[in-house]
């Protein structure tokens, strides 16, 4: 069993079953993997417990994270108050931003430009939350460290799923003065990195979150009403 489970974990981290997608039903993984359905029973019990895996009554099972660390994560991010995200991500995120503005290479200025601008031409709440992630993945994966990478990439998937779903969108949906704001920040902080100036490169993930933060609290105050 657990030979089982360390071919369907290097599935998932490989990127061949990314976060989100339903994994192939118990007759197929018993081909796919040559073993019984017990055992494949077994294994994917095993990763459900682990959070690496979700079991959906009627609809199969789902990746819902790359790694036990990022599952942990997730179900921490859960347990807390959106304010407490958002200062974890501030945290990270302004250093990622600093050592960006001071280590970048020509490809990841063309990464950075080219999220940036399928963030500004989204037309959807979807499009435009998986831009506005891939950018600041963009911009940590140009800090060139790997520790705040792998950090980040297990964070994501949380950050995604918390606040994804709530700020982003309601940044979105909202009046354009609100969206055009974030955008502007965006194009401000690639600006910043872009010109190799990390104290303005903080100072735009700043303005950033405190923005999102503002952009939730309005939605509460309106939901209170």
């Amino acid at each position: 069993m657990e030979q089982v489970v360390a071919q369907i974990y290097s599935l998932i981290q490989s990127g061949d079953w990314p976060v989100g997608t339903r994994i192939p039903p118990e007759p197929e993984l018993v081909n796919q993997l040559g073993v019984s359905r017990n055992t494949v029973r077994e294994a994917v019990r095993a990763l459900v417990h682990t959070g690496m895996l979700e079991t959906r009554q009627g609809d199969g099972t789902y990746v819902c994270s790359s790694s036990e660390l990022g599952a942990a994560l997730q179900r921490r991010f859960q347990r807390s108050a959106l304010t407490e995200t958002l200062e974890v991500r501030s945290a990270l995120e302004q250093d990622a931003a600093r050592l960006a503005a001071l280590r970048r290479t020509p490809e990841d200025v063309e990464a950075m430009k080219t999220w940036l601008t399928a963030s500004e031409v989204a037309d959807n709440a979807q499009t435009y939350i998986e831009a506005d992630v891939q950018l600041h993945m963009s911009i940590v994966k140009a800090a060139h460290n790997s520790i705040l990478l792998e950090l980040y990439e297990h964070m994501t998937e949380s950050i995604q799923q918390s606040i994804g779903e709530t700020v982003d969108k309601v940044v979105f949906s909202a009046a354009s003065k609100r969206l055009a704001l974030h955008k502007k920040i965006h194009r401000e902080l690639i600006d910043a990195i872009v010109a190799g100036r990390p104290e303005e490169a903080i100072l735009a993930v700043r303005a950033h979150i405190e923005a999102a933060q503002q952009a939730f609290e309005d939605q509460e105050r309106g939901d209170a009403k």
